[in-house]
């Protein structure tokens, strides 16, 4: 038996809620939001697609009760306000980070032994703050961003290529911001051929800048931020957990050490399993890619130093 809780049933939570119902690997999903009967509703909504979709996983929707969330083996945090066009994800610090920071102390009361999954912006910052206010062990926190730029990332490439995304492999690592996040096109490759081989320089630039500005691109259409691909991915984070399929991800987590920082959470590949991570892959990255991570790494500092001189932490 494996239990899931999300917090927060806006767009994001409730994607993340509905993918990992048909995924199956969950026997009980709670769904949990603030504003009364929006979690129940979308619950049962989901609930009324099971016979459809042929799934068994019970979803229960609640309003504020966090005892609902008790001996959760994973929960996923998405609460916050979501950025709106022009907004970048560090001016959603100071309301998010109250907001993350009560629902990590609640819901720790009820699943003491939970993993936890950080969705909410700016998710690098909010990720630290989990680790630091809750005192878990680093394992057990988890920033998702990293796999939703990836998907991105070789959406872009196969759309440049004009083939499967599924047969690309690419990753992006660093900071989950427009400015922050390194797309690594030294190591994408299609089906084993380095995309480099495949693509023009300008075409390559091409991709990186519109993967780096994914996000936002989305928002200035939609009005708001993306849930589709951030609730998949969120979903396929907590999968390999569940299932402890030992996947290699780059998802933001503490570094002591590795890649040449200390007392940062940001974006590194990751072997996920039963455990949480399990492991921090070092890539042997070149002097420019090297540079854009030490850079990287200045800016979530920037934003984590404004958690310090509010006091969060």
């Amino acid at each position: 038996m494996s239990k899931v809780s999300v917090i927060g049933a806006g767009n994001v939570g409730a994607t993340c809620a509905n993918a990992m119902a048909h995924m199956q690997f969950a026997s009980e999903i709670v769904l949990l939001d603030i504003k009364e009967g929006l979690a129940e509703g979308k619950a049962l909504d989901m609930m009324q697609t099971s016979k459809l979709y042929k799934f068994d996983t019970r979803i229960k929707g609640v309003t504020n009760d966090y005892s609902a969330t008790a001996n959760s083996d994973v929960i996923v945090v998405t609460s916050g306000i979501p950025r709106k066009p022009g907004m970048t994800r560090e001016e959603l610090i100071g309301t998010n980070a109250n907001i993350v920071n009560s629902v990590v102390e609640n819901t720790l009361q009820y699943s003491p032994n939970a993993i936890f999954i950080i969705i909410s912006n700016p998710m690098d910052t909010m990720t630290y703050l989990t680790f630091k206010k809750s005192g878990l062990p680093k394992n057990r926190v988890i920033g998702m961003g990293g796999i939703l730029d990836s998907s991105r990332f070789t959406c872009y490439l196969s759309e440049a290529l004009n083939v499967p995304s599924s047969d690309i492999s690419g990753m992006v690592i660093g900071g989950h911001g427009d400015t922050t996040m390194i797309p690594m096109i030294r190591l994408a490759n299609y089906k084993g051929v380095p995309v480099q081989d495949l693509m023009s320089e300008e075409q390559q630039k091409d991709v990186v800048s519109k993967t780096m500005v994914g996000g936002a691109t989305l928002t200035k259409l939609l009005g708001t931020s993306a849930w589709y691909a951030p609730g998949a991915a969120g979903a396929e984070l907590v999968k390999s957990i569940i299932l402890d399929k030992k996947k290699v991800f780059p998802c933001c987590v503490y570094l002591d050490g590795e890649y040449g920082q200390n007392d940062i959470c940001i974006g590194v590949p990751i072997v996920v399993g039963k455990n949480g991570f399990e492991k921090i892959i070092e890539f042997k990255l070149n002097s420019e890619e090297q540079d854009l991570f030490s850079k990287s790494a200045d800016a979530v500092r920037a934003t984590n130093n404004v958690l310090k001189e509010m006091n969060l932490i």
